[in-house]
């Protein structure tokens, strides 16, 4: 009889095994191009962050545009002043004999030539400038009288082409202030501006007979006829015998500074008619040069060895101000000579007798350019209201040169050290990015947020990795196979929730709910476990007869009616318990033993975002543990192991990779989530531990503050320096734990 083979004849043979050769060769490829994707798209993630970021690395730049000789700038008349208009066109420079001549910055064309009107009828005797923004300036006369006046610019735009007007106003009236009733020659002036409410300015001047007078100028505009009538408070610095160099008055019109030699004098003229001397400083070195930053808070102090430091008044233990060194900047090569503030924030220009010029940025402590701009002195200095043009006066030679200072605000000391804000009492973490007006001192510092980030996300796994890895355990392990069908996908579409509609619920209900409920929510995170652990020991006390009447791997649902009762019983009696024990309200309990709560706190979030942690914790570590091979948990069973024992010693080790796994990529979860730390928290990025207060993540701020930044700003770019921190430390976090895991199976993979 012949024998029919079954097998496919060779020819099908090496069809199928080609087929399949493919197959291999095909997944493998795609396997490894997919690999390979994501690798390059995680990379392309990293270059683009870094692409953002890389400007805020780059220093300062002046790049010369024209250098010209200026008739209008001579030794007989000397200028006192030289500012730029906004759209760098024109510059205009005021002499000390009280010319004021406009020209073109670029060719150095003379285009307006005038005089102030004290000067046609008295002599000039001494000049001061406001802060740069407002562009006020006042001429001081041998007669005791005070000219104030500004320049003026006028925009047209005959055949669609911009025409700039040069001018000069006189905001408070072409009368001259008399601000010595004696008619003295005023030595010595200072003058500010106020652009809080009515229209005011403060004089003070220091006269040839060595008297001090103050004056407080106000306008006050008539509702009915619109006439405008001036008044004048004056007073005097009595018993202050000190020649000065520089007199300065801040906006506030709260504080004098007076520097002579290498003395700093700070006097309080809050009480105009009572001013009184606040402190003196000796600055080590003869003061050469000193100027207001942009809200004239803070002084900026220049020596003659070229020294440069920022000052400004700090409240000492007693409440009382004292004027503080702040930081000092990288040293000039010659004694410095002039500052100029920007306008805008809390950078500033200085000049030497060497002829260099330095960029510095106060709150940052950079000096971030020191150039070589002219062989002699740099007499005068001027930045564009714009910090993107500079103008340098030394002798007759004027420079005109362009300015890249994009981002001096950021540098590592800023971002990752505590730094000495104006107003505050000690250096300090602070993020606030903006506020309502230019004087703002923008603070930038990440150690809030990555501290809140973490601070989330520990509270989210605290509460979430106990409760999904037990979770995970019995019912991967202890739990019969029809209840497993029914709780592992319960738990499992959880994940499926929109974060936001937990934020919305943990902000809207769970806070307020807590907040009323204190004592019943401490009750249930301390009751709930001590409640399993007795249920489970007078379990174990019933007898075996009792025991049988509940199947095997069912003994959890007997759990549920009493934790259903007893958290209704906590939140029935929450009320009688904070009355008997917290005199009515637990959060004011807890606010006089000084500790700040919160309705939208920590502990929220760490529910909320616990609960949305949970499924992917328990999906993985169930999982491992479940697929535990069976003949090890069988071998260990029938050496004589509990089952108990065996979970521990056999089962546990084995699925660690696995439960690990689990943990890190819930925790790399909750160091990215968004939307329930944006609902849930108060979004305030203070930096503490405390469970009672919230937080401010680094997601949370990208999320909140990206869409209003300026493209292209210091903190658009420090915003994408957040997100590449965040990408960076979740990398390295992901790192770590594939380490981990590797080592943790090559470990347990011999059982």
């Amino acid at each position: 009889m012949k024998v029919t083979s079954q097998l496919p004849s060779r020819e099908v043979r090496e069809k199928r095994r080609r087929i399949r050769s493919l197959k291999d060769n095909t997944s493998r490829f795609g396997i490894t191009a997919a690999g390979y994707g994501v690798v390059f798209s995680l990379a392309l993630i990293f270059v683009y962050l870094f692409y953002e970021v890389l400007p805020i690395l780059k220093g300062a730049e002046i790049t010369p545009v024209a250098q010209y000789d200026m008739a209008l700038v001579t030794q007989e008349e000397p200028s006192a002043q030289v500012l730029i208009e906004r759209y760098q066109e024109l510059g205009v420079n005021f002499t000390q004999q009280g010319g004021i001549r406009f020209f073109h910055l670029d060719s150095g064309e003379e285009r307006l030539h005038t005089q102030v009107s004290l000067a046609q009828a008295d002599t000039v005797s001494s000049f001061a400038a406001a802060e740069s923004l407002g562009g006020l300036v006042a001429y001081g006369s041998a007669s005791g009288k005070v000219q104030l006046l500004r320049p003026d610019y006028q925009l047209s735009f005959p055949n669609d082409q911009r025409q700039i007007t040069p001018g000069i106003v006189y905001p408070y009236g072409e009368q001259p202030i008399q601000l010595d009733p004696q008619g003295a020659a005023i030595q010595h002036l200072s003058v500010q501006e106020s652009t809080r409410g009515r229209p005011a300015v403060f004089v003070a001047g220091y006269t040839e007979d060595q008297r001090w007078l103050l004056a407080k100028v106000s306008t006050r505009e008539n509702l009915f006829t619109g006439r405008a009538t001036q008044q004048i408070e004056r007073s005097e610095l009595p018993h202050f015998a000190v020649e000065p160099r520089f007199i300065r008055v801040d906006k506030a019109f709260r504080n004098l500074y007076v520097a002579e030699g290498s003395r700093l004098h700070y006097f309080d003229i809050s009480q105009l008619r009572a001013p009184k001397l606040i402190q003196t400083v000796d600055v080590g070195e003869e003061i050469t040069a000193l100027e207001f930053l942009v809200g004239s808070v803070s002084l900026v102090v220049g020596t003659e060895t070229g020294g440069l430091s920022q000052w400004f008044p700090v409240r000492d233990e007693q409440n009382a101000y004292q004027l503080e060194h702040i930081r000092s900047f990288k040293q000039h090569p010659g004694a410095i000579t002039t500052i100029r503030p920007e306008y805008t924030r809390k950078g500033f220009l200085a000049g030497d007798s060497a002829g260099y010029v330095g960029v510095h940025y106060a709150t940052s402590s950079r000096t971030l350019l020191l150039k070589q701009m002219a062989e002699q002195p740099i007499e005068k200095l001027a930045v564009s209201p714009v910090n993107k043009a500079v103008l340098t006066f030394s002798g007759e030679q004027v420079q005109y040169a362009s300015l890249w200072n994009q981002h001096p605000q950021l540098s590592f000391k800023a971002l990752w050290n505590r730094v000495w804000y104006e107003g505050r009492s000690d250096p300090e973490y602070i993020w606030q990015s903006s506020s309502g007006n230019d004087e703002f001192e923008s603070k930038f510092s990440l150690i809030p947020l990555s501290v809140g980030t973490l601070k989330a996300a520990f509270f989210a796994m605290l509460f979430a990795m106990p409760l999904g890895i037990m979770a995970a355990l019995y019912t991967a392990y202890f739990m019969t196979p029809k209840l497993r069908g029914v709780v592992k996908p319960t738990i499992e579409v959880i994940e499926a929730l929109p974060t936001v509609i937990l934020g919305f619920l943990a902000g809207l209900w769970l806070a307020p709910f807590m907040e009323h409920n204190l004592p019943a929510v401490f009750a249930l995170l301390i009751g709930l476990p001590l409640l399993m652990v007795l249920m489970s020991f007078l379990w174990s006390c019933l007898p075996r007869s009792l025991k049988r009447l509940v199947p095997a791997g069912w003994e959890a649902v007997l759990l549920v009616p009493a934790l259903v009762l007893f958290g209704w019983a906590a939140v029935a009696s929450s009320p009688w318990v904070e009355t008997w024990l917290f005199d009515g309200s637990m959060r004011q309990w807890l606010t006089n033993q000084g500790i700040t709560y919160d309705q939208r706190n920590a502990l929220v979030v760490g529910l909320a975002m616990g609960f949305a942690v949970i499924p992917t914790i328990y999906s993985i570590a169930e999982d491992a543990i479940f697929n535990v091979p069976k003949h090890l948990t069988q071998g260990s069973l029938a050496l004589g192991a509990t089952p108990w024992q065996t979970m521990v010693g056999v089962v546990l080790p084995t699925a660690s990779p696995g439960i690990f796994s689990g943990i890190m990529i819930g925790f790399g979860r909750a160091v990215g989530e968004t939307m329930i730390v944006l609902m849930a928290t108060g979004n305030s990025p203070i930096v503490n531990f405390n469970i009672f207060e919230g937080m401010r993540t680094l997601s949370a701020n990208i999320a909140v503050e990206l869409p209003e930044t300026a493209v292209g700003s210091s903190h658009f770019r420090i915003l994408f320096l957040a997100a590449l921190v965040l990408f960076a430390f979740t990398f390295v976090l992901n790192t770590i734990a594939e380490v981990v895991r590797q080592r943790l199976r090559k470990r347990y993979s011999s059982l």
